[in-house]
Formats: structure tokens, sequence, C-alpha cells
């Protein structure tokens, strides 16, 4: 399944090189810590869920990598960045295995499952 998206011919060049700039030293900083740790939770501070997560993830004596990216007041675009790059609208963002399972509510179903 696809989400849709703008297709290529229908953005100008300059717009196009816009976007693929976009934040990208977040974007590559989240993706090179997807692959390199087994579970990566990117959140952002004051969020309860993305506490949640973490929390849920410690009790199950998980290991896990920790990138944060500002708070409510701070940081909304680099999370713009990644949110466009993922295509998960919302925080906290969660990679297992190099896979983006969702947020905390898809973290608590498959710890819940044994599948972490």
């Amino acid at each position: 399944m696809n989400r849709p998206v703008l297709a290529p011919e229908k953005v100008s060049q300059n717009a196009l090189t816009f976007i693929s700039g976009y934040h990208q030293e977040v974007v590559t900083e989240v993706a090179n810590a997807v692959a390199s740790n087994k579970i990566v939770v990117v959140g952002m501070a004051q969020n309860p869920f993305v506490g949640k997560a973490r929390k849920a993830l410690q009790d199950a004596s998980k290991d896990f990598k920790y990138l944060q990216y500002g708070s409510y007041f701070s940081q909304w675009k680099p999370r713009l960045a990644i949110k466009l790059w993922s295509g998960w609208p919302t925080y906290p963002q969660i990679f297992v295995d190099g896979k983006l399972i969702g947020g905390f509510k898809e973290l608590d179903q498959e710890l819940k499952a044994g599948k972490i």
C-alpha cells in the first residue's frame, strides 16, 4: 500500500530541490540510527506518548536508541522533515529491525504479543 503523494512532474524543479534538502542532516541522522540499531524511538520532549514508549521498552528490558528533536515549542521544522520522510504523522516514531512500526499504541501491541 502506498500513500498518495504529489507526482514529481507536478512539482517544479525549484520546489523538488528544496524538498530534497529540507533538514536533510536530521533525516540522515534518523536513517543512520534506524540502520544501525535494532530499536529506535524518535521523539520530542513533553510528549507523554514518547515517555510511555520509552518506559515500556525499559520495563521490557529492551535496548533502544532514542533521538529527541525539540519540544512543542522548538524544532518543529526538523520534526516535520522526519514526518515527511517516514510518512508517519505523529510522535513517537518507532522503528524495529529497520521498519517503522508506528507509535506508542503499535509498540504496546507488539510488546504484549511478544513480537519485540
